[in-house]
Order: C-alpha cells, then structure tokens, then sequence
C-alpha cells in the first residue's frame, strides 16, 4: 500500500537497475521509497499521507540491504491515524538515529536547477551529503534549529514588547556555538568537495574547464572571519540586534549562507550557460559519490529519477561510463530505453500501472 503499489517484492542487481515506462506509472514510486528509507523523508511530498495507496488506512515500506559486509533491515509503517514508525534490525529507532543508516545520492531534473535556484537549496545538498556522511552533523544541525527558532520567537516577543532582549543573553552564546561548529563543518566539506567537483568537471568537458565551488558566510568572505567563530557570531548577534527584533528572525548565521559555484573563474548562477550550469550540477552529484565514499568507505546508492531525458547524449555517456567504472549500484528511471547504449547495461524492468516486469 505504497503509493500505486498494493504489494511489491523486489530484488535490485547490484550494478544498474533501469526502469522504463510511460510517465505516471509508478517508476519515482520507487526511486522515492529508496531516498526514503535513506533520508527519513521524501522528496516529493511534505505529507506521508501522500504515501499511502488511496482507500486504505496505511501502508509500509522494508528495504533489505548491506553496509560494510553486513546485513541490516530498515522498515516504515504509515499510518493516516499515528505517526509513522521506523524499525532498524527489528528495533525501533527516531529520525535522527536513521541518518548514514542506509545512504543514497539522488539526481532528479530538480537538481538541473541547483545552480541558478535560491540559495536554501544550496545548503539542503550540503546538510544532506554532510549528515550521511557524519550524523553527529545531522544532531548538531537540529540542535542549531532548535535554537534557532527559540531566538526567533523570543525576537517576536521582544518587538511586541512582551519581553525583554536581556532574556536573550540565555539563547545568544549557545546560537554562536553551534553555529561555528556547523560552519567548521561545512568549510571542511565544501573544500574537500572543491577538489572532487573540479575533477568530475574536468572529465566530463574533456579538460576545458575547472569548477571552483566555494562556501559563502552570511554576507562575509571566511578569508576575513577570524579563528575564533564563536566570539566573531557573537558580536554578530550583538551587532545586528535591533535589525533583527525589528525583523523578527535572525539575520546572522548557517541558515543564510550559501555555495557558489564558478567555472574557469565566471560565477555559474550569473553568466554560466545552460550547459555549463547542467555540466556543473553533474558534476557536483558525482562528487558528491566520492565524498561519501571517502567518508564512510563505500559509495552510496545512486538514483537517478528521470534525469537522462534532460542530459545530452555526450552527458549521458559520461555519467553512466563512470557509474560502470566504479561499480555503483545505481536505480535509474526513464520513459524511452534509447537513452541507453544498444549494447544492454545491467538490468531492466518494465513498469506499467503499478506492476513490474523484468526485460
């Protein structure tokens, strides 16, 4: 009782899996229930009701899989009357404790926009590649959020006039220090993804272009931000108060800085072509395989949810040359099978109506 599925038993290759089939018959139905079960959430929807099959009162989802040589379990129950239930090896576990479980890499035509979108997006990409890699970043980044929305409620009430702004001295040095801790994160992370990104660029423009990813802090360069993050977000706070409790929200932080991306030196967002924003983005989900693999010691389960239709054909090629170079599994769904070699690659399912059938 998944979406369009009543019952459904799969087994997937452990190279590449293609599924084929017209538009709306259930191929992101898998594709989700994976990221799912890596992620704690879906990509589609904000409401788990959503993922129940219409008519019925709940439904469920057990993915079997293998991490480190070791056979692990992952189940969700859902429910239209209680909240959801995850079970890991048979015991029940909360959100925060799923993260890195099971990791996943998802590229769906979405992510085309990564480049040229808002800047929340930006940071959703790097929160999720940094917690599957780290889940003590995944505690910290809902701590920071917890906070976060505590000050800004207070900010609220201090407009109002219903509280004092002294009561934020209580709130201020915890916001500062677990926003330096997320920022020493990120740094690390989006140097290390610098240099992986720039690789994957090279090889897919034949070595014509250089990507340069870099990290933004809230208005600043992290040139000019002293060692000392905790003390430099403090006086942050301080100085921007009265901006901020005449806005009611924070001003200073992890949650309004942002990745920017050039290539041979020209900011993507601004003056990159269509091609080279595409080229980049491919780029920067390729990387972002290597940098789990090198944190966790394998790679994460790649799926690509439509996205072969919107990539040219000398994309294509390279993005599935590398998958099958470095022998990842991969969970890929298209409407037409000529946008794979003639020569089959892996395995292939057909999918209609909410039924699978290999071939």
């Amino acid at each position: 009782n998944y979406r369009n599925y009543k019952e459904l038993n799969l087994s997937l290759a452990d190279n590449i899996n293609i599924f084929l089939g017209r538009n709306a018959q259930g191929k992101t139905n898998i594709v989700e229930a994976i990221y799912y079960a890596a992620v704690g959430h879906s990509y589609r929807t904000n409401q788990e009701t959503e993922l129940i099959q219409w008519n019925t009162p709940g439904g469920s989802v057990k993915l079997l899989f293998e991490r480190l040589g070791v056979d692990n379990t992952l189940e969700f129950t859902f429910s239209r009357e209680k909240r959801r239930r995850i079970l890991y090896n048979g015991q029940p576990i909360r959100l925060k404790e799923l993260i890195g479980a099971m990791n996943a890499v998802l590229f769906s035509p979405e992510d085309l926009f990564l480049i040229k979108g808002a800047p929340a997006g930006r940071r959703r990409f790097l929160d999720i590649e940094i917690s599957q890699a780290s889940p003590a970043y995944y505690h910290e980044l809902a701590s920071y959020n917890r906070l976060l929305l505590q000050r800004n409620t207070l900010l609220k009430r201090i407009r109002e006039h219903s509280a004092k702004a002294s009561m934020l001295e209580m709130w201020d040095p915890q916001l500062a220090a677990s926003a330096a801790r997320i920022v020493e994160k990120r740094h690390t992370a989006v140097k290390k993804l610098n240099m992986l990104a720039n690789l994957m660029q090279r090889r897919i423009s034949d070595n014509e272009e250089n990507l340069s990813v870099t990290y933004e802090q809230s208005g600043t360069e992290w040139q000019t931000v002293t060692a000392d993050l905790v003390s430099w977000y403090n006086k942050r706070l301080r100085e921007s108060l009265e901006n901020d409790i005449w806005r009611g929200s924070t001003s200073v932080g992890p949650h309004r800085d942002d990745i920017s991306l050039a290539v041979n030196g020209i900011e993507l967002k601004a003056f990159g072509s269509q091609g080279q924003q595409r080229t980049g983005v491919l780029a920067l989900k390729l990387s972002e395989l290597e940098f789990i693999r090198s944190e966790t010691g394998e790679y994460p389960v790649l799926l690509l949810d439509d996205v072969m239709s919107e990539l040219d054909v000398k994309r294509r090629e390279q993005l599935l040359h590398f998958i099958r170079r470095e022998h990842i599994q991969t969970i890929i769904t298209a409407t037409d099978e000529a946008y794979f070699p003639a020569r089959r690659i892996g395995q292939y399912y057909r999918v209609a109506a909410g039924r699978i059938s290999m071939g």
